[in-house]
């Protein structure tokens, strides 16, 4: 009896739960990038989203994953930045974003050809470079580390702009208004 009634506790007390929001949604990927960038919607946020403005933000991408196979999680954040917005109402066209990538953090830019060559396996994070530039995102290789690291801009996804440097490509894109981010 008593194991009866403590389950029909434990019941409503998970519904209540439910109810009240408190035990987490599941994520979502989407619009914008369909594959990758899963984020929370938050309906009830107290601080809201001006979805008529235009968000331009610059992201200094330095690393990426730990282990060879992983996504950069950095590089997934401007999914996840793109789904985010597009979810909670900001209009596609009104999201102007760009991903400046250099030191270690480049050699995530090759293809799978050239990853394969280096590194015997697929780069993991084509598909989502490949998503991610047919969005509009811009993606620029910094040219230092592409001559420093020996990744010359024919072996990177197509899309990808080679720039003098990513002190260059980011001074020059913030003196345009965009934000930085910075991993």
């Amino acid at each position: 009896m008593k194991s009866r009634i403590k389950r029909i506790l434990a019941h409503f007390a998970f519904i209540s739960l439910l109810a009240n929001g408190a035990i987490a949604q599941e994520k979502s990927t989407g619009p914008v990038i369909k594959e990758f960038g899963a984020v929370f919607q938050i309906p009830d946020a107290t601080y809201k989203t001006n979805i008529n403005q235009e968000f331009k933000v610059v992201y200094d991408i330095i690393s990426g994953a730990t282990e060879g196979n992983q996504l950069n999680p950095y590089m997934e954040s401007v999914a996840r930045f793109l789904n985010m917005h597009a979810q909670s109402g900001v209009s596609p066209s009104r999201l102007k974003t760009v991903m400046v990538v250099h030191n270690n953090a480049s050699k995530d830019l090759l293809t799978n050809e050239a990853y394969k060559e280096r590194y015997g396996m697929d780069n993991p994070n084509f598909g989502l470079l490949e998503a991610l530039i047919e969005s509009g995102v811009e993606v620029i290789l910094c040219g230092q580390s592409s001559m420093s690291r020996n990744i010359p801009i024919d072996q990177t996804v197509k899309g990808t702009k080679l720039a003098l440097s990513a002190m260059t490509a980011l001074i020059q894109y913030q003196d345009q208004g965009y934000r930085l981010i910075k991993y």
